[in-house]
């Protein structure tokens, strides 16, 4: 049976039809404890999703759902390590990574050797082929060697460690690496190389770049052993590049990239911010594993989350989905919300191979306010779209300037209270808005929000808010039918692209392609 003809999926969509009509004005002055019946508490964290267009049958109807797509047994699943990657014939195990004194003995055994790394590169004992300490680490990797540990490094700046900068390589652009090298020292840089497979094509573009210009300033092969490590499975490959295998910390195949922060993939965050931290990072991210695990339906953080995304998506109409963290250490995280959803959920096959028969992933974007606010809130406020928006937002500063903090904050709680109930005619002319511009002063609101407050950005909160939308998207995957730990329209590009790179500035044979790429080849090759 299809997902749309189950009696739950049926319930929602009859129950939709009356709840489409409603506005958030009316739920509010019908309801006056509507906050304290949709908001959650959680070890610090408070999730608001009053302002979200449901009532208490909206979710009544949805754990039922939940119930129905068997969610607690494939909690235990994944828990238990069954293959639930089917396609892929994996166990999904990041949680394993966090799960302190009960991960399992190759993942004790890794951490340890990360933190005997980043103590020997903080103390001045690792040095480079010149003797002098390392100053810079550049993480050379993709997609989820990439978004995690780049977007935390910024997140804990207020965290970093003194006299270490970490930067970020991804893009196999020259104007990615090129003004990087260009800026630093050949002599006190190291190199994290992180690759799975040790074949991924941007990043040993970008890696063998960033080995030539070590070797044009060393002078001898030696110096590669010294200023390169390896994340990676592959230690012939590593081998072959220069790097020891005492410098290549195992990534193993049932961590999904997207995932992996919690692994070697966070070598350059803990160096960024030290193994204290780090360890404070996998503590937060733990203490929501115990959370989704323990707590009943009608108080769990993530499957609130997903159970909101899922009503929205497909009962709601919304085709995408803000994120708005109201703080500028959180701006990358859009970006990687935008890997760890839609790369996750974005499929239209259900697990036994037929099509699903409904929307799955939203779009997901969004910026840091308030800096949104000059740019596309214009279209939430007017746009005549369904845009549901998560704010997050932090009770206390992690840079406190006078000033600026209680400006954000008000910033934000004003963002969803205008989204929500908006402005009518009436209102804008006892505002003394004049008669012809009334019109262009109307708000009309109703657009649904969560706010996500945490009480201050650290290592421990920031594990947290991951492992909070980690298991989100798992939920999504469960109620969707799907498999969330697949990414199989990622490949189709890397092969066709691996055929076209022989074929640019060069007369190689062509005619497999259609006849737009062919003109495009015959442009490049003009001069």
């Amino acid at each position: 049976m299809m997902l749309i003809d189950s009696p739950q999926w049926q319930a929602l969509a009859a129950h939709a039809a009356a709840m489409r009509p409603q506005h958030l004005r009316q739920l509010f002055a019908a309801d006056p404890a509507r906050f304290e019946r949709f908001s959650l508490h959680r070890d610090g964290l408070l999730l608001d999703f009053s302002k979200q267009r449901l009532d208490g049958e909206t979710l009544r109807l949805l754990h039922g759902l939940a119930a129905a797509a068997d969610l607690d047994g494939w909690k235990q699943k994944m828990l238990a390590g069954e293959v639930i990657n089917h396609t892929e014939d994996r166990a999904v195990r990041h949680m394993a990574l966090r799960a302190g004194d009960q991960a399992p003995a190759e993942v004790h055994a890794v951490l340890e050797r990360m933190q005997a790394f980043c103590e020997s590169v903080h103390s001045g004992r690792r040095r480079g082929y010149s003797g002098e300490r390392i100053t810079d680490v550049v993480n050379i990797g993709i997609g989820g060697s990439d978004l995690g540990p780049r977007m935390a490094t910024q997140a804990l700046a207020a965290h970093q460690q003194p006299n270490l900068a970490v930067h970020f390589i991804s893009n196999v652009d020259g104007a990615d690496i090129a003004p990087l090298l260009a800026r630093l020292n050949p002599r006190t840089t190291l190199f994290i190389v992180a690759s799975k497979t040790f074949t991924t094509l941007e990043t040993l573009i970008n890696a063998r770049t960033a080995r030539a210009w070590l070797l044009a300033a060393a002078g001898r092969e030696s110096a590669v052993a010294g200023h390169f490590v390896a994340i990676s499975s592959d230690l012939e490959r590593t081998r072959e590049f220069g790097i020891t295998a005492d410098n290549v910390f195992e990534f193993w195949s049932w961590v999904g990239g997207r995932f992996s922060l919690w692994s070697a993939i966070g070598l350059s965050l803990a160096l960024a911010i030290g193994w204290k931290h780090f360890s404070r990072l996998q503590e937060g991210a733990r203490a929501m594993d115990k959370h989704f695990f323990e707590a009943p339906a009608s108080e769990n953080l993530p499957l609130t989350l997903a159970l909101l995304s899922l009503w929205n998506t497909d009962f709601l109409g919304a085709s995408t989905a803000a994120m708005l963290p109201y703080s500028q250490s959180l701006a990358l995280l859009p970006a990687y919300l935008q890997q760890l959803e839609m790369e996750s959920n974005g499929k239209q096959v259900n697990r036994q191979g037929e099509p699903v028969g409904v929307a799955t992933s939203p779009i997901i974007w969004g910026e840091a306010g308030t800096n949104g606010q000059h740019s596309f809130y214009q279209l939430f406020h007017q746009g005549g779209q369904v845009i549901p928006c998560d704010f997050i937002a932090l009770r206390e500063a992690d840079f406190p300037l006078p000033g600026h903090h209680g400006s954000l904050l008000a910033n934000c709680l004003a963002q969803s209270a205008a989204l929500a109930f908006g402005q009518t005619a009436d209102e804008a002319r006892a505002a003394g808005v004049p008669d012809k511009l009334v019109p262009y002063k109307v708000f009309p609101g109703n657009q649904p929000s969560t706010t996500l407050l945490l009480p201050a950005l650290t290592p421990y909160s920031l594990g947290q808010l991951l492992a909070l939308f980690e298991h989100k998207v798992f939920c999504l995957g469960v109620l969707w039918n799907i498999n969330s730990f697949d990414q199989w329209g990622v490949e189709l590009g890397k092969q066709l692209a691996a055929q076209l790179t022989p074929l640019i500035g060069s007369d190689g044979d062509s005619s497999l392609f259609d006849a737009s790429t062919r003109g495009l080849l015959a442009a490049l090759k003009q001069r």
